[in-house]
């Protein structure tokens, strides 16, 4: 009899088909990658995972956090015989002060002298005559006894919610346009967990923005490590655009001409690291560039696709999905990025793409974007 680690991933990779074998794998290196200063032991028995170790508290604290990991069970391994589990079942219920409970059984050894069915009625029925002050209720039990029956048997009531999802760096990467507010990292999280490889640009306006704001970055990014076990962070200069735009363009055109250059250094960096995509923290209607007609003009200077994972959430749902990553307190520290600042008193919400090709036309497009990345600063 020992104390294992119970792993299950998300049902999704089950319905791979031939690729199932590859996000398997992935998902497999990805949790050692999260282990690697943890001694323990990896089982499998007849397609489930197992964790063994010393250092379980750890270990649950790291794996559900793993992309793809769906669930996280502390399980007894005993012998597979009715006894046993009989013996073990009613020991988990008498750990939890629930007064109802039902068994549940999955019967993957078909070579067990009785089916699923027939397991849970002889446990249920052990555990009524061994423990007077409980009662069975299949339909809104307070505990469900969870019988796995392989070679061994493995039983267990704790059941740990992790994050789910696709396995991290399976589906393509991506160019997050992280700023230092509340939208862009939740939009970074959405991603990886569908399986898409982070990288980050920031978009620093020194001295307009302090080092404090570009440090909140970087904290940001270390939350989202956390999750992805490893992401750059590109800091790119962007004073100099900002001044020429607010120079030579017209007023009200500020913001939407501001964020098709952060398009294109975004897609410029994207091209130069062989990435695959462009992802943003925009909702639709939620600030003035962030229009129908801005976000069209916006993605003009795209060479990739743009993904907007947050385009259709509102801004409570937003806020409360960032307290859940742990994002939310570091995003409402008080140090403005580039986009709060030299916001234009009346902005353009629904730019016409004509015009503001011919507004911007007057600017060094290439000379700048070339400039900036020249000058970014690289965080591994």
């Amino acid at each position: 009899m020992r104390k294992l680690i119970l792993v299950k991933y998300a049902p999704e990779i089950f319905l791979k088909g031939l690729n199932r074998g590859k996000f398997e794998k992935k998902l497999k290196d990805n949790i050692k990658n999260v282990l690697t200063d943890i001694e323990y032991e990896f089982v499998e028995d007849s397609g489930r995972w197992f964790i063994c170790s010393q250092h379980m508290e750890k270990i649950i604290e790291k794996v559900k956090n793993v992309f793809g990991i769906m669930e996280i069970c502390i399980v007894t391994e005993i012998e597979a015989t009715l006894e046993e589990i009989q013996k073990q079942a009613l020991i988990e219920l008498e750990e939890d002060p629930a007064k109802t409970f039902k068994v549940q059984t999955n019967r993957a050894n078909k070579g067990f002298s009785m089916n699923s069915l027939e397991v849970s009625r002889k446990v249920g029925a052990y555990i009524l005559q061994n423990n007077e002050g409980v009662s069975v209720d299949v339909h809104n039990p307070k505990c469900t006894i969870n019988v796995e029956i392989r070679n061994k048997a493995y039983i267990y009531a704790k059941r740990i919610k992790a994050v789910g999802g696709l396995p991290y760096g399976m589906n393509g990467s991506t160019m997050l346009m992280l700023s230092g507010g509340i939208d862009s990292p939740v939009a970074g999280y959405m991603m990886a967990r569908r399986g898409v490889e982070l990288h980050a640009v920031y978009y620093h306006s020194h001295p307009y923005t302090s080092e404090r704001a570009k440090d909140k970055v970087k904290q940001l990014t270390d939350i989202l490590k956390e999750y992805t076990g490893k992401l750059t962070l590109y800091v790119v200069p962007f004073t100099e655009i900002q001044m020429q735009i607010i120079e030579k363009c017209r007023e009200d055109e500020l913001t939407i001409i501001m964020r098709r250059f952060m398009m294109r250094l975004a897609c410029a960096l994207a091209e130069k690291y062989g990435i695959n995509s462009v992802t943003t923290g925009e909702s639709i209607g939620q600030v003035a560039s962030q229009t129908m007609e801005g976000l069209v003009v916006s993605d003009d200077v795209s060479d990739r696709p743009v993904f907007r994972p947050l385009v259709a959430m509102d801004k409570i749902d937003i806020m409360d999905v960032s307290r859940k990553i742990a994002t939310y307190e570091t995003s409402i520290l008080p140090y403005e990025d580039c986009c709060t600042i030299f916001v234009p008193k009346h902005p353009k919400t629904k730019p016409r793409l004509i015009e503001i090709i011919k507004s911007e036309s007057v600017l060094d497009i290439d000379g700048l974007v070339e400039k900036a990345i020249c000058e970014m600063e690289i965080y591994k």
